[in-house]
């Protein structure tokens, strides 16, 4: 079987299972529940502290792991990643009191606290600033003020809780992050197995991407109509029983799903429909 690390809890555990059950595979039905196997689809899945499973599949006790790439990074394990899934998105960023620093060009000789030292010193090493880290686990925002460090490096999204805590941001970002699927560096990527699993997560990204549509034009504006609606390949076009006209699908990007519904009409294109996409191989 295939053996498949997820996170048991925080931002990446429920996104994951979602994804996974969308993509066909058996979750579990308790956030208790440590391991489940699939034996219709081979797979064994274990449900495991998010900062662990590259540790996990470095290790070649699991075969792949679905983490983010900050807790890969910041990990130092030899694993990799192999499909960017789109969700849990965020971005590392260095902050301090108005003032402080305006480049880490600036932090030499300072202490900067994260909780994500192997990304942050990583980071300063490679851009050459001397800089000591000290690691907290968890609201690194009062490191400063508590005369702990006096820059903080950490994972921001609004930048409210920062603002609040009288920082603010500086320099260019860090590194951005997001929920990935990494194997052991090295590992054959060539597996069956792997490769089903990954084209079904691929096929899930797909289908939340894009939409199918469908529409009626004259066969006179055809070439207008599919210039708006390429598809993936080239669409679907089907003649009507009504002479001089046709029946058009191809699927689009959903989040232009609108405006290309009105570019149909305004080209005399009809009965403009779109549907979801539950599943799709490519």
């Amino acid at each position: 079987m295939l053996r498949i690390a997820v996170p048991n809890k925080g931002s990446l555990s429920g996104p994951a299972g979602d994804m996974l059950h969308e993509a066909g595979y058996q979750q579990r039905r308790e956030s208790k529940e440590l391991r489940v196997v699939d034996p219709q689809n081979e797979v064994e899945f274990f449900y495991l502290r998010p900062r662990d499973i590259a540790i996990y599949v470095a290790s070649g006790r699991l075969d792949l792991g679905i983490t983010g790439r900050d807790l890969l990074v910041d990990s130092g394990a030899g694993a990799e990643e192999i499909l960017p899934l789109g969700f849990a998105r965020s971005t590392f960023r260095f902050a301090a009191k108005p003032g402080t620093a305006d480049g880490i060009e600036d932090l030499k000789g300072r202490t900067v606290a994260t909780s994500y030292e192997g990304i942050v010193a990583g980071h300063l090493a490679d851009s050459g600033v001397d800089a000591s880290v000290v690691h907290l686990d968890g609201a690194v925002e009062t490191a400063i003020e508590l005369g702990v460090a006096e820059v903080i490096a950490d994972v921001v999204e609004t930048g409210t809780s920062l603002r609040n805590a009288g920082l603010e941001v500086f320099g260019e970002p860090i590194m951005t992050s997001e929920a990935i699927v990494i194997r052991r560096t090295g590992a054959d990527g060539e597996e069956p197995k792997v490769q089903q699993f990954l084209r079904r997560l691929q096929g899930v990204l797909v289908a939340r991407t894009y939409v199918m549509m469908d529409y009626d034009c004259r066969v006179e504006q055809l070439e207008k109509a599919v210039a708006l609606t390429p598809g993936l390949e080239s669409p679907t076009v089907s003649p009507l029983h009504n002479e001089g006209w046709v029946a058009v699908r191809a699927m689009v990007p959903a989040k232009e799903a609108q405006r290309i519904m009105d570019d149909l009409y305004a080209i005399g294109a009809r009965a403009i429909l779109t549907t979801a996409i539950h599943a799709c191989r490519l």
